[in-house]
């Protein structure tokens, strides 16, 4: 299984070269995050539109970016931005961000998880950002037990996972040349990551060491 998951969150008509790269990588990766404004906008963007198509066309799992502020945004409000992924940029997967981890909360991202399907989502990825309860293993096909910076991430001891059903994935920024956050990814049980030297409130705008473009 391709193991690299790439949130990229820049506009293909100002880094043209990066989106390149990306594409470029398709036999490498497990998917790409598409976040054309915080979600999928008001209106469709053809740069992205061209660019998703692009990556389906190669293979790529293209995964629609909504925001979920944790469980407390409201269901009707995700689905439309789950719809408009899927008519304006042929999704084929989602990736709800701000995820809540606590089982109280559970059954609010069931039903989306149901929407998700019902919207033609093949793939859908949970960002927790911690590990969450088990039970959210049941509704998705990837849960993110880790977004954080990379000198948390590397002295964070591993913990036992004891869900099953959904691979884990593990994001991490601040993410100096020369080290294998890979290796440390498989040790810690995530069969998915993605590691940017990016850092401060936008490390998602820049990509990993491995699929930098040439200068």
């Amino acid at each position: 299984m391709s193991s690299l998951l790439v949130p990229y969150y820049e506009h293909p008509a100002v880094r043209p070269a990066e989106w390149e790269a990306i594409v470029a990588a398709a036999p490498r990766l497990h998917g790409v995050v598409l976040n054309p404004a915080s979600g999928p906008g008001d209106r469709p963007d053809e740069a992205f539109a061209q660019v998703a198509a692009r990556l389906r066309a190669a293979g790529v799992r293209v995964l629609g970016y909504v925001d979920t502020a944790y469980g407390h945004r409201p269901h009707a409000d995700v689905v439309q931005d789950l719809t408009r992924h899927r008519e304006w940029y042929g999704t084929d997967g989602a990736f709800l961000d701000q995820a809540a981890a606590e089982p109280e909360r559970f059954g609010h991202y069931r039903r989306l998880a149901t929407a998700a399907r019902g919207a033609g989502c093949d793939t859908l990825v949970l960002n927790h950002g911690t590990p969450p309860h088990p039970s959210y293993a049941r509704v998705a096909d990837v849960l993110v037990t880790f977004e954080g910076d990379w000198t948390t991430y590397r002295d964070l001891p591993p913990r036992p996972w004891r869900g099953a059903g959904a691979y884990l994935c593990h994001l991490v920024y601040g993410v100096p040349n020369g080290v294998d956050p890979a290796a440390l990814a498989r040790a810690r049980g995530a069969a998915v990551h993605c590691a940017v030297p990016g850092t401060g409130d936008h490390p998602w705008g820049t990509l990993p060491h491995t699929l930098e473009p040439a200068r």
